[in-house]
């Protein structure tokens, strides 16, 4: 039995008609029968409300993603080094989202989502005593580090960079890896545009 008061905190643009149907409703009898003195479930209700709740919310969130403010980069702002012999290869944006700094190293200028991608080959036949370990820094931090020298491997994921971020890729030894089968790049997905 749904009880009236929580019939009208749940949907309280209910007619009139309607909360007397639900009167009406009560005075029927139950089709399954229960011991004297039970308590019937009130699981049902809230279960309701819950589910109401709920699709507003996904509503809601869904309004609020479609509506948030980032936009795609105007022109494709991409930057990639590698393989060897080749050097940085960059596409000419106006501004710039990258300015390179060395081989392996870039300086981010705007703001904005960026992907980094990126393929590691080790040379197999590297007998150095440094462990292999190549690293993708941001400024002083690192936030991907590969250590397994037996098989190729991409590097990179999607971050949120700022201006004047430095972006490397490093490795223990400029010897562990094939220069000539490993790159690394960066796209521009968007720029933030908060409203102030």
């Amino acid at each position: 039995m749904v009880h009236p008061s929580l019939v009208n905190i749940c949907f309280p643009q209910l007619s009139f008609l309607q909360k007397m149907s639900l009167s009406h409703m009560e005075n029927m009898p139950l089709s399954h029968s229960s011991p004297q003195g039970a308590q019937r479930s009130s699981w049902k209700p809230w279960l309701l409300c819950s589910t109401t709740l709920m699709m507003l919310l996904l509503c809601s969130f869904n309004i609020i993603f479609t509506f948030l403010p980032l936009k795609t980069a105007n022109e494709p702002c991409v930057a990639k080094f590698g393989p060897l012999p080749s050097k940085w290869q960059m596409t000419t944006a106006e501004p710039p989202c990258v300015n390179k700094l060395s081989d392996w190293k870039l300086e981010i200028l705007q703001n904005g989502l960026y992907l980094i991608y990126g393929q590691v080959a080790p040379d197999a036949t590297y007998k150095g005593v440094a462990p292999f370990a190549v690293q993708l820094c941001k400024n002083e931090d690192m936030i991907q580090i590969l250590t397994n020298n037996s098989i190729i491997q991409n590097v990179g994921g999607t971050y949120e960079l700022h201006a004047g971020d430095i972006i490397r890729l490093m490795f223990n030894s400029e010897y562990q890896v094939l220069k000539n089968n490993t790159f690394w790049g960066i796209v521009l997905l968007a720029n933030p545009q908060f409203l102030s």
